[in-house]
């Protein structure tokens, strides 16, 4: 096996050369029972180990990330992660933010290595603090695989009987939701067929980005419908439902993320950590429809 040194390899004049690395003893890993080799480098004299590298490089508990991520994937909190797994909220908490980068990156990934024939799009709205700061929730995904393409967080401006306290409580808020829409299909536009058919709902904002994201694609809309009591309102009382797959999806989102459910006490603090916690459960969520397949 081919090593090199990481710290010799950030310098732009550094010439990869097996012959400057030696070995240099091993040290006990205590989180896996693991033995780990070390090395030193001849140019540099500074060592590093095999798990320098390492994307989980200086986790203590790096031996509770799998059980981490399917709890957080299924409805449980951070607190009560951390309870059942006898660990600290700390350590959950930066594992929301760890497994969220690895999450992005495997999505990212995941999507461009699609051919979407059919692509399913709207938007959920859930809240950070208090439901006097709404979000918006836009999410894309393959209408025949249910596979989730790419999703984002946008700050709006509070609705109905709460906006004049909204604006007296918070100040005037941005609406950021055409923004993060047009930054969501600019992300997953290259993985949409020429002869993609695109659905969503009837709202008059998404026509104008769909033509300029997703030219000569056909887009069907449909009337929004009333809410079912089972799914919290995402799923629709209806006897057939075009956008079928994108509304169960939701439903699962607030099912099995346990700060969008409907009533709930578990609520955002900060729209990065939703993002974590979205990215967590969409990666999850694709890899048991992989299962499944």
């Amino acid at each position: 096996m081919f090593i090199s040194c990481p710290h010799c390899e950030k310098k732009s004049d550094y010439v990869i050369d097996f012959r400057t690395i030696v070995r240099f003893g091993t040290y006990h890993r205590t989180s896996d029972s693991r033995d780990v080799k070390r090395y030193r480098c001849l140019l540099c004299k500074r060592t590093f180990s095999e798990s320098t590298k390492d994307t989980c490089f200086g986790q203590k508990k790096r031996q509770k990330n799998n059980a981490i991520f399917e709890h957080l994937a299924s409805g449980v909190s951070e607190r009560r992660t951390a309870r059942l797994l006898r660990i600290q909220r700390k350590t959950v908490s930066r594992r929301v933010k760890f497994l969220g980068a690895l999450a992005h990156e495997a999505i990212r990934i995941q999507t461009a290595e699609t051919h979407v024939t059919e692509l399913q799009f709207d938007d959920l709205e859930t809240f950070e603090h208090t439901k006097l700061k709404p979000l918006s929730v836009p999410l894309a995904l393959h209408g025949k695989t249910r596979q989730i393409l790419g999703f984002g967080v946008a700050m709006m401006a509070a609705k109905g009987h709460l906006a004049k306290k909204s604006v007296k409580k918070y100040g005037v808020r941005r609406d950021e939701r055409s923004r993060v829409r047009k930054e969501l299909f600019k992300e997953i536009a290259p993985a949409i067929a020429e002869n993609a058919i695109i659905k969503s709902d009837s709202n008059p904002y998404y026509v104008q980005d769909i033509k300029k994201y997703f030219p000569g694609r056909e887009h069907q809309t449909c009337l929004g419908k009333r809410g079912a009591v089972t799914g919290q309102g995402e799923l629709k009382k209806v006897k057939y439902d075009p956008i079928f797959s994108l509304n169960h999806t939701c439903a699962m989102l607030r099912a099995n993320i346990a700060r969008l459910i409907r009533k709930t006490w578990c609520t955002t603090k900060k729209r990065e950590r939703l993002l974590d916690m979205l990215a967590i459960y969409a990666h999850y969520h694709n890899l048991q429809l992989k299962k499944a397949a």
